[in-house]
């Protein structure tokens, strides 16, 4: 196996959490390089690896194959760009860009190059949405007529992180946790016929949306998306109701609690939930009534990552298509747009 030498273009939340340790666990990849303008944290836990004040010094080097791309939303397109451009394929953070037009013309490059261009929607890889997906799979609802997804939070205050509060190009609940439900309601479900949105903000101290209700209207099926900063007391991330029966699943973070306490993504029990997760499967089978808790499968971003180099040294496919990041950019315009005209937006 040769290691994928990976660079990183920040170490924040994203970088320290969500790329450093699978990059650091997986052999398929050597965490190579990273971007910090003036300090030298990931240096400090991963000694030996490449600082560089740039992006033109790190793009500079031959010697890196793979860039990751988690910087704030509105830089993607542009350092996706030019990391494409250095012959380096690339990862972005979802959201994959801010507009349609942005995405195309990151794919349309990247074919040129010939280099894998993926998304990180990481939320695929967790135990609340593979328990849905095995759900819907093994057909235990019979025909889906209804699905709600939702990811809320209660906060009254804004976040530190001063990029996501500032009104501008990509910024908002919609494009921030609206990117992981409305990329999952794709997988699970293909791309809608028309869109509604509601969007707004519901916090007084805030200038862009903690709000958002998204409705993807299908030929026999209504999904419905929400996310509110005010939510105190949240309903199930997940329910499903279909012709045969109904399922309900709390969102669970065991993954980001589990990174957030310094542990390393590795043994039997990583990315389990506890058994107080279990989701509520109430249907009928063979004329008898079920009425069960039922565990998730573990989730496990390092599958992302052992999917990644497979595209990258073996060519399979991305982990997660920059056409699915893409899709899931096209719902979020449209969702804003039907927000701003306060009408349903047919999808061509």
């Amino acid at each position: 196996m040769k290691p994928i030498r990976t660079a990183l273009l920040s170490y924040g939340m994203s970088g320290r959490l969500f790329h450093a340790p699978f990059l650091h666990v997986n052999p398929g990849f050597n965490f190579y390089a990273v971007w910090e303008r003036s300090k030298n944290l990931a240096e400090e836990k991963y000694p030996g690896i490449k600082t560089c004040r740039t992006i033109e010094e790190l793009l500079r080097d031959d010697e890196v194959e793979l860039v990751i791309v988690n910087t704030p939303n509105y830089t993607h397109f542009d350092y996706a760009k030019k990391a494409l451009q250095g012959g380096k394929h690339v990862v972005v953070e979802k959201p994959f860009v801010v507009t349609v037009k942005e995405g195309e013309e990151l794919i349309a490059l990247a074919k040129e190059k010939g280099k894998v261009l993926s998304v990180y929607q990481n939320r695929r890889y967790d135990s609340d949405y593979r328990a849905l997906k095995k759900v819907i799979s093994e057909g235990w609802l019979g025909e889906i007529v209804e699905a709600e997804f939702h990811f809320d939070r209660y906060n009254e205050n804004l976040s530190p992180k001063v990029h996501k509060e500032t009104p501008g190009p990509g910024t908002g609940a919609l494009y921030d946790l609206g990117s992981h439900i409305v990329d999952q309601a794709l997988q699970l479900f293909g791309m809608p016929q028309a869109v509604f949105g509601d969007i707004r903000t519901v916090r007084p101290v805030s200038e862009v949306d903690d709000y958002f209700e998204v409705l993807l209207y299908y030929p026999s099926l209504r999904v419905r998306l929400h996310s509110s900063y005010l939510v105190r007391e949240a309903l199930p991330g997940y329910i499903l109701h279909g012709s045969k029966g109904s399922f309900l699943k709390s969102k669970t973070n065991v993954q980001e609690e589990a990174l957030n306490e310094s542990k390393l993504p590795v043994g039997d029990d990583w990315g389990l939930e506890p058994d107080s997760e279990r989701g509520f499967l109430h249907t009928e089978k063979d004329g008898q009534i079920i009425k069960e808790y039922i565990a998730s499968p573990k989730g496990a971003y390092n599958d992302y990552f052992t999917e990644l180099y497979k595209a990258i040294r073996e060519g399979e496919p991305a982990p997660v298509s920059a056409e699915d990041g893409l899709n899931v950019v096209r719902i979020i315009e449209a969702a804003f747009e039907s927000s701003r005209q306060k009408r349903v937006i047919g999808l061509k």
